[in-house]
């Protein structure tokens, strides 16, 4: 069940002040001179952590799916979906970030923003994945055989995740730290920014759970008042 409104206080004050503080450090404290990123390393901070939470919101969406196929349980397929939603608005943050930061660092001088990297190239093909999550839901009006297609496609949807992130852009030759050819972000990042980067991974799923929770709250209070007026 969802938590308390207490606790959701609780932890959701506690996210903001953390996320607040890795700001502050993200922006203020010092970071060394790493070749070609400058000072746009300290992206590093956020698009990084904003991909993170997404992968991690797709799961939660994904393991709520299952238990929906289990139980039936129509809360499990509300969680699902506004998990999935939550985690496909961190995902286009996550390329809209990165995609200004290849500009202006990649590209610079060139007028580029995208030349399909197989990095950003597969990131969006899975937002676009998630994308027909969505659409596949509007489609179907009868609530179970909703849920019960949408819980299958969403288990497709976040078993592809690990490939399309993160297998098969290894595989291939690009500008993008990780993949062929290039050091991966444990080589090119100082031991300085490390503990503002873990940090910020922290928050930012905080942050993911603050929203989700939100939002599943939100779907239960409209249920409840559309049921009232229903009877």
């Amino acid at each position: 069940m969802p938590v308390s409104g207490k606790t959701y206080r609780r932890i959701r004050n506690i996210v903001l002040a953390w996320l607040t503080l890795v700001a502050l450090a993200g922006f203020l404290l010092d970071i060394p001179r790493i070749n070609i990123l400058e000072h746009t390393a300290r992206n590093l901070y956020f698009h990084v952590p904003m991909w993170f939470t997404m992968m991690a919101a797709f799961f939660v969406s994904a393991w709520r799916s299952g238990q929906y196929l289990r139980s039936r349980d129509p809360l499990r397929d509300t969680q699902a979906l506004e998990a999935a939603r939550v985690g496909a608005a961190f995902g286009v943050l996550g390329l809209a970030t990165g995609v200004v930061w290849a500009r202006f660092t990649w590209y610079v001088g060139q007028g580029i923003w995208w030349n399909f990297d197989p990095k950003q190239t597969m990131a969006a093909v899975q937002l676009l994945i998630y994308g027909a999550y969505f659409t596949l839901r509007s489609s179907v009006e009868e609530p179970e055989k909703r849920g019960r297609i949408a819980a299958v496609y969403n288990l497709f949807a976040a078993a592809c995740v690990p490939f399309l992130l993160y297998a098969l852009p290894r595989q291939m030759e690009s500008l993008h730290p990780g993949a062929e050819g290039n050091p991966a972000f444990s080589d090119i990042t100082h031991p300085t920014m490390r503990v503002v980067f873990y940090a910020a991974v922290v928050g930012f799923i905080g942050l993911f759970w603050v929203f989700y929770t939100q939002r599943v709250r939100l779907a239960i209070l409209k249920e409840r008042i559309e049921d009232a007026f229903r009877t």
